[in-house]
C-alpha cells in the first residue's frame, strides 16, 4: 500500500476518533449543566468544528508515514467546559471526564463490527479497504481511550480520579495539571509511555478479538 492509499484509508477513522472525542466531552458537559460549549458552537457531530491542524491532521500523518502506524495518537481543539457550572461540579466531572473514553470505546466497537463484516464478506467491493480502515479505526480508538485514562491531570483518568479522591487529597492531586503536558511529553521521550500503553492495548486488542471472535 503506497503513501497515498494509507492516508486515505486512514483519514476517516483517525478524524472521527479524535474529534468525536472531544465532542463527547462537550454534550457530557450540557447534560449535567454547564452550557459554555454548547454556547460557543462547539457541541457537534461535525469533525470540522474540532479539527486542529497540527494535532488532528498533521501527528497522526507523520506518525503513519515515519513509524507504519506505531502508537497512533493526536488531539483535537479542546471542547471548553466550565465544570464550575455542572450541577454538582466534583461528581459530575467523572461523567464529563469519561465521555470522551467511553466515545472511544463505542467507536472502536464500531470498527470492530465493520472488521467483521469485511472479513466475512471477502468478495465484497473494498472488502480489503474496509479491513484496512477498520483496523486503523480499532486502533487509535484503543489508544485515545488508554491513554487518556491515565491518571494525570489534565487527562481524563486525572479529572476521573480528582472526582474520585477525597476533597483534600482532590485538591492537591489537582495542581499537577499544570504540570501534566510536560510530564506527559517525557514519559513519550523516555519510552515510558510506550512501556505503560502497550500491556494495556494488548489486553484491550486481545478483548476485542474475544468479542468479535477474530
Amino acid at each position: 500500500m503506497n503513501v497515498i492509499q494509507t492516508l486515505a484509508i486512514s483519514a476517516l477513522p483517525i478524524i472521527f476518533a479524535i474529534t468525536l472525542h472531544e465532542a463527547a466531552h462537550g454534550y457530557a458537559a450540557r447534560h449535567f449543566g454547564d452550557p459554555t460549549a454548547w454556547q460557543m458552537g462547539r457541541i457537534s457531530l461535525n469533525p470540522l468544528r474540532h479539527v486542529d491542524m497540527v494535532g488532528t491532521l498533521l501527528v497522526p500523518a507523520l506518525i503513519l508515514l515515519v513509524s507504519a502506524g506505531g502508537l497512533l495518537f493526536g488531539w483535537a481543539k479542546p471542547v471548553p467546559v466550565n465544570f464550575g457550572n455542572l450541577r454538582r461540579p466534583k461528581q459530575d466531572m467523572l461523567w464529563v471526564a469519561a465521555a470522551g473514553p467511553g466515545a472511544n470505546l463505542v467507536m472502536a466497537l464500531g470498527w470492530a463490527l465493520v472488521l467483521k463484516l469485511a472479513v466475512g464478506s471477502p468478495d465484497m467491493v473494498y472488502a480489503e479497504a474496509l479491513k484496512e480502515m477498520a483496523r486503523v479505526g480499532i486502533s487509535i480508538n484503543g489508544v485515545l481511550m488508554v491513554l487518556n485514562l491515565l491518571p494525570l491531570p489534565p487527562l481524563d483518568g486525572g479529572r476521573i480520579a480528582v472526582s474520585l479522591l477525597p476533597p483534600r487529597a482532590a485538591w492537591k492531586f489537582s495542581q499537577l495539571e499544570r504540570w501534566g503536558f510536560p510530564i506527559l511529553l517525557a514519559l513519550l521521550f523516555l519510552g515510558v509511555l510506550d512501556t505503560i500503553l502497550r500491556p494495556l492495548l494488548r489486553v484491550f486488542n486481545t478483548l476485542i478479538r474475544i468479542l468479535f471472535g477474530f
